[in-house]
């Protein structure tokens, strides 16, 4: 069966460290909550709100060992009047054996207002 993982975090800045290193941490928790290895991952697919173009979010799997092969692809969020700004969101497409109900959602920083019914 294939899950989708959700996930968001914000960044106070635009800028290069900022965003690779809030990347890192909500990948890093979503793999931890949801026990992932690279290869249960089919694919990521990151955005960014209109705010934040220093670097694509996706370099912040280089810093993952044995992460080469899962197909990324950024693009941009649609720009709604009033979203939250400087967000980064994930969606991860994973093999698993887990119930939908058991997939562990990860929402970090200002995006916990997101999705606070999902946020673990």
């Amino acid at each position: 069966m294939i899950r989708g993982i959700r996930g968001a975090t914000t960044v106070d800045e635009n800028e290069k460290d900022a965003i690779i290193d809030a990347t890192t941490k909500l990948l890093q928790e979503t793999i931890d909550q949801n026990k992932l290895s690279a290869e249960s991952v089919a694919s990521i697919h990151f955005t960014m709100t209109e705010d934040l173009n220093a670097v694509f979010p996706a370099e912040a799997v280089r810093g993952f060992e044995g992460w080469t092969h899962v197909p990324l692809i950024c693009s941009s969020e649609i720009a709604v009047q009033g979203s939250l700004p400087r967000c980064i969101r994930i969606l991860m497409l994973v093999n698993s054996i887990e119930e939908q109900g058991a997939i562990q959602h990860v929402y970090l920083e200002k995006a916990v207002s997101l999705r606070p019914d999902l946020a673990s």
